[in-house]
């Protein structure tokens, strides 16, 4: 029988109805004469794939360690084939013991509660078949509808009866059996905050819906009716036994299982777990709510994914690029630094060059909204929300030494560095020079003198780098920054590389704030050979409907390869090793070649004026890494020259977990013209 003349044979019974119970025929004939066409073809777009909220799990770089969840509501949908079978029985018998033969709509009980809601004078009796439940969850879900459309769809009146029937009877002729049971158990409410069978499961006993006994299956199935009140966690656990045994009876009657299971499953003690899931940053495992923060942050920015309520409503599968042993390793060398209590803070990321993968963000502070030091929800570690980052000194003559490459200029390019400079840019502070930028050595006796970008990098000659920037001009260094993701993300650090980059003289010396994500990403562009990728916290994401989601690229060649291997040579003498021709001498940083051995690496500290803040960034062929050690709360509290061994030796420690046992590649020698030019 087709859809229509089933609705057809419904509504002429509740018309005979609507005159021995006292309901005005009229609401009957009205409710059917507005089945049209129009709406059964309405229908499917909301029915057969209910639109609710699911939770979104996010997971580490390995795809099974669940770093948090976020949810409006706690639920996740599952296959039928995902619950237990005597899970799927106590619902029907529960809810609608006759689901399996009639067409959505049960017409014995509908007579019998017509008939009782009319003499009441209200919709107090039940009949809604699982059909109808169905019918009346979705739409009380639909996030597409209006908070008055949800209103109607959960109204006691005859008027939403009637267009439950409807309904009903069109979504059976639509959907099996099967598909409406798994549809039902995915959307009702179990109380407590559970939504469907799964958070269910997970929340009353701790376990899949799939392993679900006939003892637990039948306490769930009898809560649905007053689940807050009767749900064993959060409500009366004696209403839910008694609710167990009712449904547990009805099983017997309607043949589902034999006396004995009957009485096994009234004698079973039950265990509830209460489990909640974690829901967003804060409650983030491990201590990874700022690697979380971050994610947060970055699917914001992605306006294709839809924002905030997407994250939290669209049942997303997220695994992400976070190494459980990076982030562990980073965690524990922030805080060999710098204590938990410590005002300073010693924030390390990690990054992978030619993905922008984030492998870790650690700090020496707990993620939390609780006022004390210990505490923050600022991105100390990424920037963000006002957050701008800190100076990193003497790492930012990376930008100049690649600007001078690219320029023409060879690594062999060499100029006396006097200890102090008289430039040609014009200063009024206290320590210039007749009003020229005079920038100098920090100790003179080993950094003055003739040098080239190998051995100027190596021992970190502020006046060999101010000079290299006089000749390619700062505006041509700190496009290079630019390319190289610094964001210039401090208000007046922005201003002056737009209105002031051409007499820029001290920008070199790394005076603009950035973060050590920042830094390292810049740095991994160069491991890379030239290739700049965004940081990504994000390795895949799949939708509630197991679709994987695009996602827009995120590394773009902004170096010649050759001036990449040209500038990771020189960035090997900081780190005491030697690059390809032997021109290294001197490095501000030698324990991490001693750390690494045989095994590549390359890397540049940094020293702040009145030593303010103290970084160090390192990278090998496949990993980047970067620290600075600082003080969020007062930019002017220095945390002093003797932190530096300990943060060079914190993030290449860092660096050499990431890099691994077996080591990570080596770098690709420049050719002779990049470093002798001729």
């Amino acid at each position: 029988m087709s859809a229509k003349k089933n609705l057809a044979g419904v509504l002429m019974l509740v018309a005979v109805l609507a005159g021995v119970a006292a309901i005005p025929a009229g609401a009957v004939l009205t409710a059917g004469a507005r089945w049209n066409e129009e709406q059964r073809e309405e229908l499917p777009a909301r029915l057969l794939a209910p639109p609710a909220a699911q939770l979104t799990r996010v997971y580490a770089a390995d795809g099974k360690t669940l770093i948090t969840t976020f949810y409006d509501e706690d639920r996740h949908d599952v296959a039928l084939a995902q619950v237990a079978p005597v899970m799927r029985d106590a619902i029907v018998a529960a809810e609608d013991t006759r689901f399996y033969s009639h067409g959505g709509v049960d017409l014995r009980g509908l007579a019998r509660a017509l008939v009782s809601d009319a003499r009441s004078g209200a919709a107090e009796q039940g009949a809604s078949t699982l059909t109808m439940q169905l019918v009346r969850n979705v739409l009380k879900e639909d996030p597409t509808l209006t908070a008055a459309e949800r209103a109607a769809a959960t109204e006691d009146s005859p008027a939403r009866k009637l267009r439950e029937i409807q309904y009903a009877v069109e979504l059976e002729s639509r959907l099996t059996k099967q598909q409406i049971l798994r549809n039902y158990l995915n959307i009702v409410y179990f109380g407590d905050g559970a939504y469907g069978i799964e958070a269910a499961a997970r929340r009353i006993f701790g376990v899949d819906p799939a392993r679900l006994d006939l003892a637990q299956s039948a306490l769930i199935a009898g809560i649905v009716q007053s689940p807050d009140a009767d749900n064993p966690i959060g409500g009366d656990r004696s209403k839910a036994k008694e609710r167990q045994a009712y449904v547990l009876g009805a099983m017997l009657k309607a043949g589902m299982i034999t006396q004995a299971q009957h009485d096994t499953a009234v004698r079973e003690k039950l265990k509830f777990s209460g489990q909640v899931q974690p829901n967003g940053c804060v409650d983030a495992h491990d201590g990874w709510g700022f690697f979380c923060d971050y994610l947060e942050r970055w699917w914001d920015s992605q306006t294709q994914l839809g924002g905030e309520d997407a994250l939290r409503r669209g049942g997303y599968t997220i695994v992400t690029t976070l190494d459980p042993d990076v982030q562990k390793v980073a965690a524990e060398q922030s805080r060999a630094v710098y204590a938990l209590g410590s005002k300073k803070t010693l924030p390390i990321a990690v990054v992978r060059p030619g993905t922008g993968g984030v492998l870790a963000l650690a700090v020496n502070r707990e993620y939390g909204a609780a006022k004390s030091i210990t505490n923050t929800m600022n991105p100390l570690i990424s920037g963000g929300g006002g957050v701008t980052g800190y100076p990193s000194g003497s790492t930012f003559k990376l930008f100049t030494m690649l600007a001078a490459l690219e320029a023409g200029m060879p690594l062999d390019s060499g100029y006396d560095s006097p200890s102090r400079l008289v430039t040609k840019w014009p200063d009024a502070g206290p320590d210039s020079c007749d009003g020229k930028y005079c920038p100098g050595n920090a100790t003179p006796s080993w950094m003055d003198g003739y040098r080239t970008m190998w051995t100027a990098f190596g021992r970190s000659v502020n006046t060999y780098f101010v000079h290299l920037e006089e000749q390619v001009g700062p505006a041509a260094v700190v496009a290079m920054a630019k390319r190289l993701g610094i964001s210039f993300s401090a208000p007046a650090d922005a201003k002056l590389a737009v209105e002031g980059a051409d007499s820029w003289g001290s920008f070199t010396l790394g005076v603009v704030d950035t973060t050590p994500l920042e830094l390292a990403s810049a740095y991994a562009t160069v491991a890379a050979e030239g290739k700049y990728c965004a940081p990504r916290p994000v390795e895949s994401i799949t939708d509630a409907g197991k679709h994987k989601v695009t996602l827009p690229g995120n590394c773009t060649q902004v170096l010649d390869p050759e001036i990449a291997r040209a500038a990771t040579d020189a960035a090997r003498c900081p780190v005491g090793q030697q690059g390809t021709y032997g021109e290294c001498d001197g490095g501000t940083a030698t324990q991490v070649g001693a750390l690494f051995g045989r095994r590549d690496v390359a890397g540049k500290t940094g020293s702040t004026e009145d030593n303010r803040t103290e970084t160090f960034v390192g990278f090998t062929p496949s990993v980047a890494a970067a620290g600075i050690a600082n003080d969020p709360a007062d930019p002017s509290d220095r945390v002093g020259s003797a932190v530096e061994s300990r943060v060079v030796t914190a993030v290449a420690r860092t660096l050499r977990a990431a890099a691994g046992d077996e080591g990570s590649g080596v770098f690709t020698p420049p050719s002779g013209r990049s470093a002798y030019g001729g």
